[in-house]
């Protein structure tokens, strides 16, 4: 190994320039080598590298201490060019899977901000971009029947090495996978400032530099590919998977904000005035442009690589196959290119990119024929069955992704292939809650719950309404908006509920109907009162001041949107008489608000006698009685008595 302490150059470059075999054997000139490398002796080292014969028996060995010393570049490379290959990939590739051990991608303006980069050390991103510029000078040389073999084993690896958070990282995989599939590299990705220069060692032109493979099979000479088309295919297919293993590690490491983006553009009435959205973002900050830059190299590397279309069999593979998260474990094994599949999380993240860009950019990029039901469902499914709350936390862009995909499907109402008949699934009972239709609901309302951007999560809060009203089944959605209040834990899902009861009601009042729905007479409202506004008199007799003020701040979105909806309601009591049950304003005072307002009183006027700080349920409890004050105001509610 490459010693730490002082040596002096000139020393050590005569040494290694006078131990040459045949003055020393090869194992005693490793010895010498290792133990004096320095920046200083490397262009002397790559002058002795320079014999094919040496660099052949000792090139290999040298690799891994090679990579961590500034300035190794060139002997690295002249290593890989005139070194067995065979030899000298199989070491490249356990200096990546230690590297893939090391600490962690750190941002290169973090480097230059806290350390300048210390002389003499080279990042791990370094590191990576120098053995990725080494593997695509040795793949080109290996001469062999079966070069799938190794191609497969240095995808794994590179896989497993790979950090998606790295610009540079990424532009370096692209480099090698262009070099490896045989196509023309695309020009360089935008880059923010960078210590970095990712570039691409094999050229074409310096192919002639490189030395024969030693141990050859007997194929055609040329580009290292034997005349087998089904091993062609293969290698195709194998660089085509890992490929989207690499878009779908990219989307779950870096925040895209397709599907937010997405809802500002089919619904800008919604944007906050004076609020940055997402769309001016991602135009106008320099990191965020480049991230969006890397995605389209990554799906145009697709597309050079076969992925041009939007076939039946590559939708059917997406949306009914079962999920692929390893695609290429094992792959070193596989015979032919049918037995390599694709990363289903990929595949959507490319499914989603498609859809994105076209409406966003105007791109013209291929479009899915699939429906909500069945085929979004039946994917949104397979990725969130299991576990959804650990899936979502783990593989957040591919979840945004199927999000994207869902928005743009309502945005073209490819709802259901059977656009007239309900959503519920025929073959169940309507009752029944594991109907498509719910569960599509239940999942969706999941991502709107556990996913870690705010803008994804109103994303899917956006998407399960729309699916919801998009049922032409109104005795359908009211069972989903009941099974939600009754049955959902989670108190802002509970009020997202209460929100799209609101919009149907409205949806209902305004549409010109040939008939009544459920939702333009008392049915609606008779069948949800007592879980929107369920009994609270319990609260009256809790003692436990904790236990009280723990309710009251956990079910405050809930608690507050039902308080809206009452406002809703009682401002204009003639509007809606035509949906208010008989006598409901004098049940819900009753059993709902005058329990939750003497509670709140309760819980401020005991903190404070009891000297607890309620910290920010404070100012919640305090927002929430305002409101209430506010409704106990509307005649149509308390007659104008007020509280």
């Amino acid at each position: 190994m490459a010693t730490t302490e002082a040596l002096d150059p000139a020393k050590a470059i005569t040494a290694i320039r006078d131990a040459r075999p045949p003055a020393t054997d090869r194992f005693t000139y490793l010895t010498i080598v290792e133990s004096n490398l320095s920046p200083e002796v490397l262009p002397t080292l790559n002058e002795v590298l320079q014999d094919a014969g040496l660099t052949q028996e000792i090139g290999w060995d040298l690799v891994y201490n090679l990579v961590s010393l500034p300035g190794s570049s060139s002997c690295l490379q002249t290593i890989a060019r005139l070194g067995n290959p065979r030899e000298v990939i199989l070491k490249v590739l356990e200096t990546l899977e230690l590297l893939g051990e090391e600490e962690g991608y750190e941002a290169d303006d973090e480097v230059e901000t806290t350390q300048e980069k210390k002389k003499g050390e080279v990042t791990k991103t370094e590191k990576f971009i120098t053995l990725m510029g080494m593997l695509a000078i040795l793949h080109g040389r290996i001469k062999t029947k079966y070069p799938s073999r190794f191609l497969a084993q240095t995808l794994q690896t590179v896989l497993g090495a790979y950090e998606a958070e790295s610009e540079e990282m990424t532009a370096a995989v692209i480099n090698l996978v262009h070099s490896l599939s045989g196509k023309r590299a695309r020009p360089p990705l935008p880059s923010r400032k960078s210590s970095v220069n990712v570039v691409n060692l094999d050229v074409e032109g310096d192919r002639g530099k490189n030395a024969p493979d030693p141990e050859a099979d007997d194929v055609k000479e040329g580009d290292g590919q034997t005349e087998d088309p089904d091993e062609t295919e293969l290698q195709q297919k194998l660089l085509l998977s890992f490929a989207t293993c690499i878009l779908e590690r990219y989307a779950n490491r870096n925040d895209l904000a397709w599907a937010g983006r997405l809802v500002e553009f089919y619904e800008p009435e919604r944007i906050v005035p004076g609020r940055k959205t997402l769309m001016a973002a991602f135009r106008e900050d320099e990191g965020l442009l480049a991230k969006d830059g890397i995605v389209g190299k990554l799906v145009a590397l697709i597309g050079d690589l076969g992925l041009k279309t939007c076939s039946k069999t590559f939708l059917k593979h997406m949306c009914e196959g079962p999920l692929h998260n390893n695609p290429l474990a094992g792959s070193e094994d596989f015979e032919s290119a049918d037995q390599v599949k694709l990363s289903t999380g990929g595949a959507v993240c490319l499914v989603a990119y498609w859809v994105f860009s076209s409406t966003i950019f105007d791109a013209d990029h291929p479009q899915p024929e699939m429906n909500i039901f069945p085929d979004h469902y039946a994917v949104l499914d397979k990725f969130l069955q299991d576990d959804a709350h650990t899936q979502i936390q783990q593989s957040p862009g591919t979840v945004e992704a199927l999000v994207t995909v869902g928005l743009w499907l309502h945005s073209n109402n490819f709802i259901s292939t059977n656009p007239n008949t309900p959503l519920t699934n025929p073959t169940t009972s309507p009752e029944d809650p594991t109907s498509d239709f719910m569960r599509y609901i239940h999942l969706v309302t999941l991502i709107a719950l556990f996913h870690p951007k705010l803008h994804v999560r109103n994303a899917a809060s956006t998407l399960a309404g729309q699916v919801l009203h998009s049922d032409p089944s109104d005795d359908d959605r009211l069972k989903v908006l009941y099974d939600l209040l009754e049955n959902c834990t989670f108190a802002s899902l509970k009020a997202r509920a209460i929100a799209w009861l609101r919009e149907e009601l409205i949806s209902a009042s305004t549409a010109k109907l040939h008939q009544p729905t459920v939702f333009s007479t008392p049915q609606a409202l008779e069948t949800v009162q007592y879980v929107v506004f369920p009994s609270l008199n319990f609260l009256v007799e809790d003692t436990n001041l904790e236990e009280i003020i723990e309710y009251l701040v956990g079910n405050s979105p809930f608690l507050m949107q039902a308080v809206n909806l009452g406002l809703f309601l009682w401002s204009s009591p003639d509007k809606w008489k035509g949906v208010l049950p008989t006598n409901m304003d004098a049940t819900v005072r009753q059993r709902w608000f005058e329990p939750l307002l003497e509670t709140i009183e309760r819980a401020q006027k005991e903190s404070k006698g009891a000297d607890v700080e309620l910290g920010p349920a404070e100012g919640e409890l305090a927002v929430l009685k305002g409101r209430l004050e506010d409704l106990a105001a509307k005649e149509g509610f308390t007659g104008g008595k007020g509280v």
